[in-house]
């Protein structure tokens, strides 16, 4: 219960006039629930003649009497008065429509109470799905390196339904239930103390029975949708690899492989729901078992014709009343018991939930951060050591100098740390050990927002957004005109393409850019960082999957976004790099070779190795 009230702190605080409104509400509701059943009382005396005592009026504060003897007579004086005044069908009609107009009221309240809840309930949601969205936008990148996507879009799917189901569904329940209960139970205190001993002894019945059923739900809660995490995370490995089953004819082994999963979840699924269905049956049990008892007991005092401890008992009519508001508050135990058994499923989800949400992230801007707005000497790497939290070392001591207006190179094979050696510049992630600098300033001790504006990226797979054409140039820059992004498509060669789209720049181009080819999604990529116009450039072999044709179109764009700016080249082609003001071979995390393309190849070491392979 505690992870359930730290959550509603957290997340149910902005909506507190709305749980103010709520618990108004339902107290109104409750008590205008009481007057309207408290009407039958002289509605069954006047049916059936069962009181024919003589009533007079008792002045408030008499003593000898107390505040109930005092009540309860001249309740009964006013009803006896008026129908004989006017006889008993108007009595009767007017305590028909007083018990409607209770009714109306206490109606109205619920339906108040059940109406303020929403916004509560889609709130709650809401928030939870926007601080997930904003989480994942803000974790480093090396956090998702480990994670599944299948698995963060289950978090966001699947657990915050749950949440809404099973949370958020039983606030409405947690708080309506426990007013109707003490408000039931002050009143039938009110009524009859002793029959109150008899109730009392299956309360803890109810909670015993509520803590046994509810035990496992949580733990077995948290294991299903593991299970469902598992099954998106394969949806999603399905459909970015559909080509490759398709061509492997692997249709049934990944059917199975999904089936496999998906009936593990229904097993599990099947067991917390069993557990949870027997909680509406065992509470109706012990209701019933407890309604039973009061019965034989208040049938046993009237008979008897005194009460437990001596003195005068309540007469038919009012046992009559005492079971009806004790069979009204049977309903909000269930209720509230469904609501506990419910919560844990939701606590299972908000546990998934906050892995992400709690997750740390290494990325920290100084408190004393510096601004930095035009980059004007050098990028520096001072003795810079990377390893990633496995412990496998990938950069050692890396020492390079970028001058401003440069082209640098970074070539080598496979898993020789290009890749990570650019990651660190816009901190993707951050350097273990060394530093870089960019015009002698510390990144780690800059802005993140104002270092991230001097860099832009073209990577071998081009990332573009299911968006026109015009919105993923535009990406990034605000205000952009259409003047600004033809220009900026036109310098990348790209111009031409899209105006033989039907809807040109306002083109839709798919998930991924699915509608274009990998040149032109290339281009519109080379685009968006031309119309950003960032004085450094980082290009992450922006040419190695294109063909012949596509790639001497990219490159002429890439050279006219290359004229004017300090570039950052990762290249397996050696090719397109021939003409870098110096390129640094990297081998096993370490800069083993720098220098131009000739003498490198004079130096006939590891570099004239890679060339030579090429040219094989």
């Amino acid at each position: 219960m505690r992870e359930f009230i730290k959550m509603m702190r957290q997340y149910a605080s902005p909506y507190k006039p709305y749980l103010a409104g709520a618990v108004l509400l339902n107290i109104l509701s409750a008590i205008f629930n009481i007057f309207s059943f408290a009407v039958i009382v002289p509605l069954l005396n006047i049916l059936f003649r069962l009181d024919t005592a003589q009533y007079a009026f008792i002045p408030w504060g008499t003593e000898g009497y107390s505040f109930k003897d005092i009540l309860v007579n001249n309740a009964y004086w006013l009803v006896s008065d008026f129908s004989a005044q006017h006889g008993a069908v108007t009595a009767l009609l007017l305590l028909c429509a007083v018990m409607i107009f209770f009714t109306a009221l206490k109606t109205s309240c619920y339906f108040g109470s059940a109406a303020v809840m929403i916004p509560i309930r889609t709130g709650i949601v809401k928030d939870i799905r926007n601080r997930i969205y904003n989480k994942i936008l803000n974790l480093p990148i090396g956090f998702f390196s480990q994670e599944r996507k299948g698995d963060i879009i289950a978090r966001m799917s699947g657990d915050v339904n749950e949440v809404e189901t099973s949370i958020t569904a039983s606030i409405e329940m947690l708080i309506k239930d426990p007013i109707l209960i003490v408000l039931y139970f002050g009143f039938l205190v009110f009524l009859s103390p002793e029959m109150m001993l008899v109730m009392l002894t299956f309360v803890p019945a109810f909670v015993w029975v509520m803590g046994v059923i509810g035990k496992q739900l949580k733990r077995q809660s948290l294991e299903a949708q593991t299970l469902w995490s598992d099954t998106m995370a394969q949806v999603e490995e399905t459909l970015g690899g559909l080509r490759v089953i398709k061509a492997f004819n692997a249709e049934k082994k990944m059917s199975d492989r999904f089936e496999g999963v998906t009936d593990r979840m229904r097993r599990k699924i099947n067991r917390v729901n069993t557990r949870q269905a027997s909680a509406h049956p065992v509470s109706e049990f012990l209701g019933t078992v407890m309604i039973m008892a009061v019965l034989a007991f208040g049938g046993y005092l009237i008979i008897r014709g005194k009460g437990l401890f001596g003195g005068s008992f309540m007469d038919a009519s009012q046992f009559i009343f005492f079971m009806i508001i004790l069979y009204s508050v049977i309903e909000p135990i269930k209720e509230l018991s469904r609501a506990t058994y419910g919560i844990p499923k939701g606590l299972a989800s908000m546990e998934r939930i906050n892995r992400i949400l709690e997750a740390e992230n290494p990325i920290q801007e100084a408190p004393d951060a510096a601004g930095i707005q035009e980059f004007k000497d050098r990028i520096a790497f001072e003795g810079v050591q990377f390893s990633y939290e496995s412990g496998r070392e990938v950069l050692k001591g890396v020492d390079l100098e970028i001058p401003r207006g440069k082209m640098v190179a970074i070539v080598g094979e496979s898993g020789a740390g290009k890749s990570t050696l650019v990651d660190l510049i816009p901190r993707f992630y951050d350097a273990t050990g060394g530093r870089i600098t960019i015009d002698g300033k510390d990144v780690k001790k800059l802005k993140v927002k104002d270092l991230r504006s001097l860099m832009g990226n073209v990577n071998q797979d081009p990332i573009l957004f299911n968006d026109t054409i015009f919105n993923n140039i535009a990406f990034g820059v605000e205000n952009a005109t259409e003047e600004e992004v033809i220009a900026a498509a036109k310098i990348a060669n790209a111009h031409d393409f899209i105006m033989e789209k039907p809807e040109g720049y306002q083109t839709n181009i798919g998930d991924r850019g699915t509608k274009l080819s990998g040149g032109q999604r290339q281009r519109l990529s080379i685009a968006r960082a031309i119309l950003k116009n960032p004085p450094i450039l980082i290009l992450d072999e922006a040419t190695a999957s294109l063909d012949t044709e596509s790639e001497r179109i990219v490159q002429d764009a890439l050279d006219h976004l290359m004229s004017t700016r300090t570039t950052i080249a990762i290249a397996h082609r050696l090719s397109t790099v021939k003409n870098a003001d110096e390129i640094i071979v990297l081998h096993e995390g370490k800069v083993v070779e720098r220098g131009r393309h000739e003498q490198l190849i004079a130096l006939d070491g590891y570099y004239k190795k890679l060339n030579d392979m090429q040219s094989l």
